[in-house]
């Protein structure tokens, strides 16, 4: 069976978009082997896009579904104006909520748009964590030693790490021991960050499912959220990620709005058979 997919990139943070209907059901277990950056197309997961509906379901990596995707709603919203004639304004559904989006910029392969994240949750059971109310901060011991970090959803769950070098090289060692902590029974995405100034955040991301990551809008949301409960930042904040910077603002009603651009890379024609072959 030959199905098309088109790969696009937000600040370096890679999907392939399949359009609805499609064999979604035949396409997630052979994500493992598609998204392989050696083996296949190369992607940090597959974002399956209802047109018709403006439904958008995401999937990591691993065949994981994934709650949300900051780069990963905006990279739907390019895909839906330059393929779909969407227009300035609409909204993408997800598995739990409406997503407001508004087109800033039309750069021919690339669009500029902000992306309504919502309010942010510092509840440990919104995540969920194994903690109780909502703690300002919270300690973990991994293997690497004994962490310092707030916890925060976004409609997906984060950590975000204090006081720890943010270098790719502690970011590989600390990600999958925070992400499979036994604290948090569905996994969790891992930031660390450091500020630069009441403007500025830098931060290293390893995301659930997916691993390194060069870039990630709902983990920048989450450590704007972070630096901004605990005063270290303004309401105005621009994280810089590995592969580029997004800016995040919060709203009078306390919502977050990121805003950065999405560009199409290519169009692929793949045949499943040869994918399930070498799965084999």
């Amino acid at each position: 069976m030959r199905i098309d997919l088109i790969k696009y990139q937000a600040l370096g943070n890679d999907y392939l978009v399949l359009d609805l209907p499609g064999p979604l059901d035949q396409l997630v277990p052979l994500l493992p082997r598609l998204c392989d950056r050696f083996r296949g197309l190369g992607s940090d997961g597959l974002l399956a896009f209802e047109p018709n509906a403006m439904t958008v379901r995401i999937f990591n990596p691993d065949g994981s579904e994934a709650q949300k995707s900051g780069n990963g709603l905006r990279i739907t919203a390019a895909h839906a104006v330059l393929e779909h004639g969407a227009g300035d304004e609409f909204q993408l559904l997800t598995v739990d909520r409406a997503n407001a989006v508004r087109v800033l910029a039309r750069n021919g392969a690339e669009i500029v748009s902000e992306l309504d994240i919502g309010r942010p949750s510092f509840r440990a059971a919104d995540l969920p964590a194994r903690f109780d109310g909502e703690p300002d901060r919270v300690t973990l011991d991994v293997p690497a030693g004994r962490i310092e970090a707030m916890l925060v959803s976004v409609g997906n769950p984060h950590c975000v790490v204090f006081g720890e070098p943010v270098t790719k090289e502690r970011c590989l060692e600390l990600g999958p021991q925070i992400e499979n902590h036994p604290a948090f029974p569905e996994r969790t995405n891992v930031q660390l960050f450091e500020v630069v100034d009441r403007a500025r955040a830098r931060v290293e991301i390893w995301e659930r499912g997916a691993g390194y990551t060069l870039a990630s809008g709902t983990s920048a949301s989450a450590v704007a959220a972070a630096c901004m409960r605990a005063g270290l930042v303004d309401d105005r904040v621009v994280i810089q990620m590995p592969g580029g910077a997004l800016e995040i603002h919060r709203t009078t009603s306390g919502n977050l709005i990121q805003s950065g651009p999405a560009r199409r890379v290519y169009r692929a024609q793949i045949d499943l058979a040869d994918f399930e072959q070498e799965q084999s």
